[in-house]
């Protein structure tokens, strides 16, 4: 019912604003996935490497950044290849790109490949040296390609009967618990939802919501109940009730990405007949979505790469046309905000 309202919704929105809505989804969803395992993404390198990837203008693109660019990458073939099946090599692919320098912090692990339990067994642990708690202990690892192979087969079959949602639920548990990858389990489960919903829907709603956002919002219970259902014989009914839940909040949430869309929407329509140049489009469209500080003559020439007579004039262009108002604090403190923004004086 919730993923129909969601439907109708987008149906309301044009192609540029559908694309729009994709690249904030997709940013949320990359950034939170990461968060989820305390891996803080720089949010410019996520924008502007899903902005490239969607074929969407995106002024002052940040420099390329391999970490982000991978989880992007994975995070879209999930979405948006969902129609092709869940092999063990586009799995290994997908851990490959959130690991482009082998490294998971200052560690080395094994890319693309099963983990070995070389230094032991698997395990999920907490607390200080000495007085850790395990949470989990993964199978062995020779057990790991039957599993695998198990899993995958289920995972590219359709199931008669079986809500896809339910299946994207169990989907995520079942490859948690295997646990096949030295580092990375986390995210790439999540991108294994990601893929069955987008399968389920067959191209409906793809990519307007962010599941991993919720599932950051509601992380400790999100890790209590896997910790829950991993344990003896998988009775995954109270999971796939929080699940489900979470599925839920996550689609009723996604209010807040449409409505950011929604007002760039209403903004480019109401000066769709300006005449602005690649400078100033860019950092409209940054305002819109939230500039960090205040917009100076100084920050426009840094952003944008150009001189300061060119940041004045551009800014000067857009407060005539009355896109942007100037607000004095006095000195050199002048900045500048979108005209709709100005606060009131008195």
């Amino acid at each position: 019912m919730e993923l129909g309202k969601l439907q109708g919704k987008i149906e309301m929105l044009g192609l540029e604003a559908r694309g729009r809505a994709r690249l904030e989804a997709v940013v949320a969803e990359v950034l939170q996935t990461c968060a989820i395992e305390g891996e803080m993404l720089d949010a410019r390198s996520v924008r502007s490497s899903a902005a490239r990837r969607l074929g969407l203008e995106e002024g002052g693109f940040s420099p390329l950044d391999r970490v982000a660019d991978g989880v992007v990458e994975m995070v879209l073939d999930a979405m948006e290849k969902a129609h092709e099946p869940l092999t063990e090599e586009r799995i290994c692919g997908w851990h490959a790109a959130i690991f482009p320098t082998g490294y998971s912090g200052t560690s080395k692990i094994s890319v693309a490949s099963w983990r070995d339990d070389a230094t032991g067994p698997m395990q999920v642990v907490s607390g200080e040296l000495g007085r850790e708690r395990v949470h989990y202990e993964a199978p062995p690892a020779d057990r790991i390609p039957q599993e695998m192979r198990l899993f995958l087969e289920w995972i590219n079959t359709e199931q008669e009967g079986l809500d896809f949602l339910v299946k994207a639920g169990r989907a995520h548990l079942w490859f948690e618990v295997i646990h096949p990858f030295e580092d990375g389990n986390g995210r790439i489960g999540r991108a294994i939802v990601e893929w069955v919903v987008a399968r389920g829907l067959r191209g409906a709603g793809l990519a307007f919501f962010s599941m991993s956002r919720q599932m950051e919002q509601e992380r400790t219970e999100y890790y209590q109940k896997l910790e829950s259902a991993s344990r003896g014989d998988l009775n995954d009914e109270m999971w796939l009730g929080w699940f489900l839940g979470c599925l839920k909040r996550a689609i009723e949430n996604s209010d807040e990405i449409l409505n950011v869309v929604l007002e760039k929407a209403r903004f480019w329509s109401r000066w769709q007949g300006a005449v602005l140049n690649a400078r100033q489009s860019a950092m409209l469209n940054k305002l819109l979505d939230g500039f960090e500080g205040k917009l100076t003559s100084s920050k426009w020439a840094k952003i944008m790469k150009c001189s300061s007579d060119t940041a004045l004039r551009d800014l000067g262009d857009l407060v005539a046309k009355g896109i942007l108002a100037r607000a004095d604090t006095g000195g050199r403190g002048a900045h500048y905000v979108l005209k709709k923004l100005m606060p009131k004086v008195g």
